[in-house]
């Protein structure tokens, strides 16, 4: 499989760049972001770009990718709705429909979250734009689209989040990682698992389009 990643920077997109990096079913790995992932392989090559939208100039290179992995996504803390939306929403539909232009073949896996609200109804402000946003992908005429949606994420590998109040969270936590995901089996899970699940998921497909934590480990068993 060629694939494409979005948010290769951040903790869960580290870990699943670092996953497709060591699977040999992966052919091809191409990263699209504003900022270099310092990481250096002979299947890899990333784009640097000021405005990640604008992929035209890309179009020969995108037209043979075969699972679009995104990953971008930032905190809602202290953001307004207005603009958690541009970020959210906006910016996730915008590369999305311009990638179904260039290659409509390909499956698109999104990582959202735990508690993701598809009726776009509810209180959590956070969770209704996430849920619009899933529901606006899984209408577009993508070979496939697969909703992500993790609990708590335990990094791995040397994997560290950029947000400075969950990295402090982690490395408190990390002594009782096993602990915590013998507690709480559906609710915690693994980047290193994530990663495998949505190379395993984009290769063979799943019964559902959204994936709780007890379904990204079912993915990954099968």
């Amino acid at each position: 499989m060629n694939i494409l990643i979005f948010g290769a920077t951040g903790m869960v997109g580290q870990s699943v760049l670092r996953e497709c990096l060591i699977d040999s079913q992966v052919n091809q790995v191409v990263s699209i972001g504003r900022s270099a992932t310092q990481q250096t392989h002979s299947k890899f090559r990333e784009h640097i770009l000021k405005d990640i939208t604008e992929l035209s100039p890309l179009t020969d290179e995108l037209s043979s990718i075969d699972a679009c992995f995104f990953c971008l996504g930032v905190s809602s803390v202290g953001m307004s709705e207005e603009k958690y939306h541009a970020i959210t929403y906006d910016l996730t539909m915008n590369i999305a429909n311009a990638l179904v232009q260039i290659q409509p073949k390909m499956t698109f896996v999104y990582v959202t979250g735990a508690s993701t609200d598809s009726t776009e109804q509810g209180s959590s402000m956070w969770a209704r734009v996430k849920g619009k946003t899933e529901n606006a992908l899984l209408k577009l005429p993508f070979k496939s689209a697969f909703m992500f949606r993790p609990g708590a994420i335990l990094p791995k590998n040397g994997v560290k989040s950029k947000t400075k109040l969950y990295q402090t969270f982690i490395v408190i936590l990390r002594p009782i990682f096993p602990l915590l995901q013998k507690w709480f089996p559906n609710a915690v899970i693994d980047s290193e698992q994530i990663g495998r699940a949505m190379i395993a998921v984009a290769r063979d497909g799943y019964s559902k389009a959204i994936l709780e934590s007890t379904d990204i480990r079912e993915a990954l068993g099968r």
